[in-house]
């Protein structure tokens, strides 16, 4: 019935009710064009808002008529200030075949960065080969890199061109470089120095005629200064430093970025992109995003398989990115923040200072809540009396009114109890 009305009536949205309700059902209904599907025993409060989104969204459709085609994306999507001084940065290198170095939080679109160098270089026409130096044990990146001889070691059954050979005359990403192994640095040094290399259990030199454009999210001068990475090659490589500003640093791009990746995961998936509503958006937009842009693009990729209509609102966002629940992501992000400046300044027994810190908030915020009532701010932890008393001592929380009323009420409770003993 479903297939029928949608071929004679294809704006009319349909909503499946059913008391049958099993995963195959649910499955065909969606495929065959179900606006929503509800099992019973369902909320009626829940039914009349689906209901109110399925008429918005066909009078929406009957007003916007029929799509534009969607107009060429450009390679890096980007407005804020920030942006545009990598932007200008791209263009004064692009005649160069200089060596740069891209920083940057995970997920801000290194690879696209180094893409773009790539497509705008005298080297556009030749190779550009992309590596993740940190997803592979050593042995076999040595291997990968530079390729290996028939025979070099046990499985080696014939000769491999590794990445150098592999990006002749175009250039060489090198993602994730601050967590290449020492004794890898050191070849790789050799190769930027005098630009030939050696096949793993060769014995001629390989002149290597590639741009190298590396790439971490890591601080190498702190691991510099940890002996983590070696200052030499480090200079080799920071000839030129370009820096990418993490999504917080751009939140006015999330609009754009968003309805980009909406439109993407829709060709993918070969449906009608879906777009945010005022409400959604402005919820996105406050959003730290630790992930960055990857993070925002596979919650895009989710909205366009998962949320009910073509307009996306707040109620349609995954629990972590609306209400209460974002507060949460947002203090679980400053957490990991605060602790990744921690490790990265070498300081020592964070996991003890950090929980002290956890504790102190938690016992000094129930206490504010019960007006220094120490049982009652027990209980509201889950903690015993006994355990909250101890750690406000050892944590060196202050005393508050509240505790010398906690006090007198006792002393008063033990003097009424005692009281018709004395009278006795």
């Amino acid at each position: 019935f479903l297939q029928v009305v949608k071929e004679r009536l294809p704006d009319v949205p349909v909503i499946i009710m059913t008391a049958y309700s099993d995963l195959e059902s649910a499955v065909a209904a969606f495929q065959g064009g179900a606006f929503e599907y509800l099992a019973k025993p369902f909320d009626v409060d829940q039914a009349l808002d689906v209901i109110r989104r399925a008429v918005e969204e066909s009078q929406r459709q009957a007003t916007e008529g029929i799509a534009t085609p969607t107009e060429e994306t450009p390679e890096i999507i980007g407005q804020a200030p920030a942006m545009q001084e990598v932007f200008r940065a791209i263009g004064r290198l692009a005649q160069s075949s200089a060596t740069v170095l891209i920083t940057g939080e995970s997920g801000t679109g290194k690879e696209l960065v180094a893409r773009a160098l790539h497509r705008h270089s005298p080297r556009a026409s030749k190779p550009f080969v992309a590596i993740n130096t940190a997803a592979m044990p050593k042995d076999l990146l040595e291997s990968e890199l530079f390729g290996h001889e028939r025979g070099a070691f046990t499985g080696a059954q014939a000769m491999r061109r590794g990445r150098f050979e592999q990006a002749e005359g175009g250039t060489l990403f090198l993602d994730e470089i601050g967590d290449m192994a020492m004794d890898l640095q050191t070849r790789l040094l050799r190769v930027l120095s005098d630009g030939t290399f050696y096949r793993v259990g060769g014995h001629q030199p390989i002149k290597a005629n590639v741009r190298v454009i590396a790439a971490t999210h890591q601080d190498l001068e702190a691991r510099v200064r940890e002996g983590l990475f070696r200052e030499d090659l480090f200079h080799r490589l920071n000839v030129i430093r370009l820096r990418l500003p993490s999504l917080r640093e751009r939140r006015g791009d999330i609009p754009l970025l968003a309805k980009h990746f909406l439109q993407k995961s829709a060709a993918e998936t070969g449906v009608e992109p879906k777009r945010l509503s005022e409400g959604a958006m402005a919820e996105l937009s406050n959003q730290k995003f630790p992930g960055n842009v990857r993070q925002l693009e596979n919650l895009c990729h989710w909205l366009t398989v998962m949320a009910p209509t073509q307009v996306i609102e707040v109620a349609d966002l995954p629990a972590e990115f609306r209400g209460p629940n974002r507060v949460s992501a947002n203090w679980v992000a400053a957490l990991e923040q605060e602790a990744e400046r921690m490790l990265a300044s070498g300081q020592n027994a964070i996991m003890d200072v950090l929980s002290r810190d956890f504790e102190r908030a938690l016992i000094a915020k129930a206490l504010l809540k019960t007006g220094g009532r120490r049982i009652e701010a027990a209980h509201l932890l889950g903690l015993g009396r006994n355990t909250i008393t101890r750690k406000i001592a050892e944590l060196g929380i202050e005393e508050k009114d509240g505790d010398e009323k906690e006090a007198d009420e006792s002393t008063n409770r033990a003097s009424a109890a005692s009281a018709p003993l004395a009278s006795r």
